[in-house]
């Protein structure tokens, strides 16, 4: 049986104090990034942080001073994760915006629904994806290339530097999946979405190849894994939320399938509870509701007045720009510009 809604908002407190501490290490990371490069700041940073940082369980600050880069890099994929969720979902009712300020998710945890689902895979992924390029720079000491033990054909044969994807995947598992003490429901969906999201990036890697041969036959390659965009990884972690699992937890501590009562896949991401409309504001249903967003009535679907306004009607303004163009330098010395203006209307929801 689950737990009631009371009783998961006060489980997942905890939860939410670690996302804003998020926000936190974020801050000493644009303090860090005035060194040319993060290993240089490593050694007065990674304290000031692991010392400082508010929220952190015990085995999550003890992961923090005992590899100082890799957790400098899993911040930055925290941001990484959270300016992605907010780029796919910007023309959508439940924008992934921070319900409360100064929070990297808000409480958009406390419910346990498909978009709580995404945060967590698209968070998770997000660590991986940053660790990874951290370590294919040389920024963190404990890896860096991966050394492929066999080719899998004759023609082309490993080299290069190979993106060590694996410890990222290790280093995110070990500190996000710190905060899953708990042995209930919730707990389980987030494991499961975790790990959704880490396998996202080790499934989304591509392959680089190097041509050998004479005249540029290319009778041999050499070739090495590459991390791909992390918008690729973010646009098939979305597809995953649109056909997430809706799952229950039963006696036996994992979570079934209601319909089918199987055990979900891992690269599926799964939940708990329905969605809300997110038409309004309601903090208990983890919803800002769409009063004032900007809207488009030229179309409809995501982005559209009739979606995003849920039938309470817009609002229609004139928004002018004015800009410095045409600009031209005159020798000797001087520049000239015309100046350019811009109306457009702009529709905003009641």
């Amino acid at each position: 049986m689950l737990r009631s809604r009371e009783h998961t908002s006060l489980h997942h407190v905890t939860f939410n104090m670690y996302f804003q501490s998020q926000t936190n290490i974020i801050f000493f990371i644009m303090i860090f990034a005035i060194c040319d490069r993060e290993v240089c700041c490593v050694g007065f940073g990674a304290e000031l942080v692991c010392s400082y940082t508010s929220g952190l369980s015990p085995r999550q600050r003890e992961l923090c001073k005992s590899a100082p880069e890799a957790f400098l890099a899993l911040a930055q994929g925290l941001k990484l994760g959270l300016a992605e969720c907010q780029y796919q979902f910007r023309y959508h009712r439940w924008n992934c915006s921070t319900v409360a300020k100064g929070r990297s998710f808000g409480q958009i945890v406390i419910l346990g629904s498909r978009e709580a689902a995404l945060t967590y895979g698209m968070v998770s992924a997000g660590a991986v994806y940053a660790i990874a390029a951290s370590c294919s720079r040389g920024n963190i000491s404990e890896c860096g290339c991966k050394t492929e033990k066999r080719s899998p054909q004759e023609k082309w044969k490993w080299g290069g530097c190979s993106v060590d994807v694996s410890y990222g995947m290790k280093f995110a598992r070990r500190f996000l999946d710190a905060r899953e003490f708990e042995k209930d429901a919730r707990s389980y969906m987030n494991l499961h979405n975790n790990k959704a999201g880490r396998l996202a990036v080790k499934g989304s890697m591509g392959l680089g190849c190097k041509c050998h041969g004479v005249s540029g036959s290319c009778s041999m390659k050499t070739c090495w894994r590459t991390l791909p965009q992390f918008r690729k990884v973010a646009d098939y972690l979305v597809k995953k939320y649109r056909r997430a699992r809706s799952v229950r937890w039963n006696v036996w501590s994992d979570l079934r399938t209601k319909k089918t009562k199987v055990k979900p896949k891992s690269r599926e991401l799964v939940f708990l509870e329905p969605s809300p409309n997110y038409c309004e504001r309601d903090y208990d249903a983890d919803s800002l509701g769409t009063h004032g967003r900007n809207c488009f009535t030229r179309f409809s679907g995501p982005g559209s007045c009739d979606l995003l306004c849920c039938g309470r009607g817009y609002n229609t303004r004139l928004r002018t720009r004015v800009w410095r163009c045409n600009c031209k330098f005159h020798w000797c010395c001087h520049v000239t510009c015309d100046t350019c203006t811009e109306t457009k209307e702009v529709h905003t929801c009641n």
